[in-house]
């Protein structure tokens, strides 16, 4: 059985890069995977999102909350009892499929970047603060 590295092209990113280097990296990438044991919000995976890129992420914390499970990208369930620690045996079924067909990590892409910028975006956050401030008085 051949790995996923081996059939596709993996890029491990292990250190802070500067931001135009992040863009052209989540740019060019067909998924981007997010392997967390812990997010509060998991804004790197909106970057990717904000970058067209599908996300593939593990469903902890605020995760679920930035990415809409297979319109956006897939979530994976997370169990630290895993000896991978990252979802178990079915977790690499999930990258395959959203990376498989190429379409289908586009579409999800396309709906992440809608996502990323009507949900997260400047206007949105501000807004919602006012919101909250507003309901206080």
């Amino acid at each position: 059985m051949t790995t996923l590295r081996e059939r596709r092209t993996v890029v491990w990113i292990p250190q802070m890069l500067p931001r135009p280097e992040v863009v052209q990296l989540l740019t060019g990438a067909a998924v981007f995977v997010c392997p967390s044991v812990y997010e509060p919000l998991g804004i790197v995976n909106l970057e990717a999102m904000a970058c067209e890129t599908a996300v593939v992420a593990s469903a902890v914390g605020g995760i679920p909350e930035v990415v809409a499970d297979t319109e956006t990208g897939l979530l994976v369930p997370y169990s630290a009892a895993d000896p991978d620690g990252f979802g178990g045996p079915a977790s690499p079924l999930r990258s395959t499929r959203c990376s498989a067909i190429p379409s289908r990590a586009a579409k999800m892409g396309q709906a992440g970047r809608q996502r990323a910028v009507h949900e997260f975006g400047w206007d949105t956050v501000a807004r919602r603060t006012l919101d909250v401030y507003a309901s206080l008085c």
